[in-house]
């Protein structure tokens, strides 16, 4: 089996191989986990993120996030790595009456939908959370929203394929083209020696529409930049100390608190191909955005700023499934890499099992998602 991408979705399905016994070779253009996945902020947010036209994408959001305790615990104890499960949920605020507006609409197709959420006036939000601006308009709150820290997630991830005896990663290993074929499909490397195995996995983020050797199957899938920074939440020079407890969102960024006294704050999204330059102006949006709804922000030392690049396809939804003979997507995940890497793992895995087993695996949570819908 070979699985092309080592993110945290190609280490899962991996992971979950091997712990079948699998012989599974991941092949990783660069360093394993080093790409979108240690990019992230971590947010588990089906509810905050749930869009006016995407009920499957949250019906596979909400199913994944049933899958995440059940996926932190296995990993935790095969690896005595944490990974930092948190489940104080998510505030999205609206820091005028324009933004509240808007954030009344969604909150009523939220409502519409049987989704847990609660309108907070200005006083209660501030109650829940203090480091709020008392300038908010109004507040919404996901209890159901949790949150994880991807770089922890990351490291056990790839401790835990490294433990299992069947499973090899193979770093700097860029493949150019994937030739289906029933039995024995192939990877082509970039110095041209190929890989046979029995299926493919393809699960290699924003580079998966650069592989050739595909067509007629399309693989419509593009990097997204996205600009980020962290904050130390130390006491400031003056005044209180700024301990965030829920992620925070506002509609121009994110403020994620970590266990570890990180605050991470992101993110820009811009078409921008391949370029990972973190620019001032990406840098300047996002700090404006987040001192909007936490201007407790102003005093805290700036420890990291990147960039990261999003494998989004046309509409934004994942690939995941048979998508040509041998091969199978798993790419494609856009914001939600990290939420989505448990079911992805789960179903991919049990998915490329039945195919080598010549079983018939049926994953209904997947079936909008076939890579075969933009033929």
């Amino acid at each position: 089996m070979l699985v092309v991408g080592g993110g945290v979705v190609g280490l899962g399905v991996a992971w979950r191989l091997g712990q079948q016994g699998v012989r599974v070779t991941v092949l990783e253009r660069g360093e394993a986990g080093r790409g979108a996945s240690w990019a992230a902020a971590g947010m588990l947010a089906p509810v905050a993120e749930l869009g006016f036209e995407e009920l499957d994408l949250y019906a596979l959001s909400r199913e994944s996030l049933r899958h995440w305790p059940a996926f932190a615990r296995d990993l935790e104890a095969a690896t005595g790595r944490s990974v930092d499960y948190r489940d104080d949920g998510t505030l999205v605020v609206a820091p005028d009456r324009d933004a509240a507006e808007a954030l009344r609409r969604s909150f009523r197709f939220q409502q519409q939908h049987g989704v847990d959420v609660r309108w907070l006036s200005r006083d209660a939000a501030l109650d829940l959370e203090p480091f709020l601006s008392p300038r908010i308009a109004a507040a919404v709150h996901a209890p159901g929203d949790h949150q994880v820290d991807n770089r922890r997630l990351v490291t056990a991830l790839r401790a835990a394929v490294e433990d299992a005896a069947s499973v090899t990663v193979q770093e700097h290993v860029a493949v150019r083209a994937i030739h289906p074929d029933a039995d024995a499909p192939r990877a082509v490397l970039d110095d041209g020696s190929e890989i046979a195995a029995r299926q493919v996995v393809l699960a290699a983020g924003a580079w998966s529409g650069g592989v050739e050797g595909l067509a007629p199957v399309e693989v419509p899938v593009r990097p997204v930049k996205g600009q980020m920074l962290s904050l130390r939440m130390d006491a400031p020079v003056a005044g209180p100390p700024f301990g965030l407890r829920h992620v925070v969102r506002s509609p121009d960024a994110y403020l994620v608190p970590k266990s570890d006294g990180r605050l991470v704050i992101g993110a820009t999204s811009e078409e921008q191909a391949f370029d990972t330059r973190v620019t001032a102006g990406g840098l300047y949006r996002l700090l404006e955005g987040a001192w909007e709804a936490c201007p407790g922000i102003d005093d805290l030392d700036v420890i990291e700023t990147w960039a990261g690049l999003r494998p989004a396809s046309r509409d934004h939804a994942p690939l995941l499934g048979p998508l040509a003979p041998g091969v199978v997507a798993a790419t494609g995940h856009y914001r939600h890499g990290i939420l989505l890497t448990p079911v992805t793992a789960d179903e991919i895995a049990a998915l490329t099992l039945a195919r080598l087993r010549d079983a018939d695996h049926t994953a209904d949570v997947l079936a909008p998602f076939a890579p075969t819908r933009f033929a």
